[in-house]
């Protein structure tokens, strides 16, 4: 398939650049890469939002379910300190 695509001169000038670095065989070759590195950072943010969103359903669960009250503040940054990490780490 063949396909043409308008750029404008800024990207099309780094495109050349990627090209004469030797990096690159085509122009062709950039927008694969281009193309995958944006596939890729997409399917980061799909999953982030999943995760997000099944963090408030858990919130608003606990919301409806009375499950909530004062919270000592420090305790909580330590507590999602630890699950940040843990998360981090899998």
């Amino acid at each position: 398939m063949s396909l043409n695509v308008s750029l404008p001169i800024e990207l099309e000038n780094r495109v050349r650049e990627h090209v004469a670095s030797g990096l690159y065989g085509s122009a062709s070759e950039v927008i694969r890469e281009a193309l995958r590195i944006f596939e890729a950072y997409q399917s980061m943010q799909a999953k982030t939002l999943a995760v997000l969103k099944a963090d408030i359903a858990e919130g608003m669960k606990d919301l409806r379910a009375g499950n909530y009250g004062p919270i000592d503040l420090e305790e909580f940054k330590k507590r999602n300190r630890a699950a940040l990490k843990k998360r981090s780490k899998a």
